[in-house]
């Protein structure tokens, strides 16, 4: 035994991502996994969803894994450890919602044996063996999951039962968002997002945002780095206050979307000095030069 100080680059992320069809999932998750390798041929999809990965060919050279029925845990294992041995950097699981309730998946699995109580002490074990093998990979891994309206019935003071809804609720096995560093929820079809657990700082409470590679860059700069959301703010700061241009300008607000309310006066202010310098400039291009004191105490232009 040797205890070691703590590293935070030593850690893969495992970043989630839920939402109702259409919402924009698998095409979220290839732009975040794109900002954490900035290299498509590293990324491999494990794809559940009807070849729905392919659509997005455009993007770039990733790779595809595609998995059809039955969704066994076993064989969402060997889909992970096949990408691992072809040496993939970032792996999306899309979805997993079919390993929990698809055909073969664990729901079905209990049903088969009986769906009694007692079965679940047989298809817990398998459930988890799939949990740990995305908690242990080598590679980052995203997964993607299916939402549901959750109702429940609940009864009035007069005694009548009523149906009460209580927004979405993620179809895999309850707690499986714990075990992510971040999961994100799609709010809608405009590929809105919010963080519904964030364990470094970067997304909780903060107004809902579209997901693009940035995201994933940042996720991946927070893991290798291990800097505060405090100290990364301060190099963004300097990174606007050394811009020479406004060209630069954009592409730093640009790059930095979960940030873009925080910098905006910065940017701002930055812009507006940028562009007093630009006045400066006269008819023939030459820049008026800044007086100076010569020897004898009088001012003198260059």
């Amino acid at each position: 035994m040797k205890l070691e100080q703590a590293q935070r680059n030593q850690v893969k992320l495992r970043l989630g991502l839920s939402g109702a069809s259409g919402f924009g999932k698998s095409y979220s998750a290839l732009l975040l996994a794109y900002g954490i390798t900035n290299d498509w041929t590293k990324i491999a999809i494990i794809d559940t969803e009807n070849n729905s990965a392919s659509l997005y060919a455009h993007l770039g050279e990733y790779n595809v894994l595609s998995l059809d029925e039955p969704y066994s845990p076993e064989r969402y294992i060997k889909a992970i450890k096949t990408c691992e041995e072809a040496s993939m950097e970032v792996i999306i699981i899309d979805s997993i919602t079919q390993e929990w309730q698809g055909k073969g998946g664990c729901l079905q699995i209990h049903e088969q044996l009986g769906g009694r109580f007692q079965d679940w002490s047989k298809v817990s074990p398998r459930h988890q063996a799939f949990i740990d093998a995305i908690l242990q990979s080598k590679c980052h891994i995203i997964t993607t999951a299916r939402r549901k309206i959750d109702y429940s019935l609940d009864s009035n003071q007069n005694g009548r039962t009523k149906v009460i809804k209580h927004g979405t609720k993620e179809i895999t096995r309850e707690g499986f968002e714990y075990e992510l560093t971040t999961n994100f929820e799609l709010i809608n079809d405009k590929h809105l997002a919010v963080a519904s657990k964030d364990r470094t700082g970067l997304f909780m409470n903060k107004p809902e945002f579209v997901i693009s590679k940035g995201t994933g860059k940042l996720l991946k700069d927070w893991c290798n780095n291990g800097k505060s959301e405090k100290e990364y703010l301060a190099e963004i700061q300097q990174e606007i206050e050394l811009c020479e241009n406004l060209e630069g300008l954009r592409h730093i607000y640009g790059k930095y979307p979960n940030y873009q309310i925080r910098i905006k006066d910065s940017v701002l202010q930055r812009k507006a000095e940028i562009e007093n310098v630009s006045a400066q400039i006269i008819p023939n291009n030459q820049i008026i030069q800044p007086t100076k004191k010569s020897q004898n105490g009088i001012d003198s232009k260059q």
